[in-house]
């Protein structure tokens, strides 16, 4: 009994860790996301401006 215990708490915590990386994950993405709204534009024209001088 104590043993199938300790595996059910095992098999838990297991889910809880992979639950915290898709949130961390999430995070990073949303996070990525706001970033090329805000710049996307002059990301654009700084690798125009490179291609154009290759």
């Amino acid at each position: 009994m104590i043993r199938m215990l300790s595996e059910r708490m095992s098999q838990n915590e297991e889910g809880q860790g992979l639950a915290e990386y898709a949130l961390i994950l999430a995070l990073i993405a949303i996070v990525a996301i706001v970033a090329l709204l805000f710049l996307g534009g002059q990301i654009s024209t700084i690798l125009s401006d490179v291609g154009n001088s290759v």
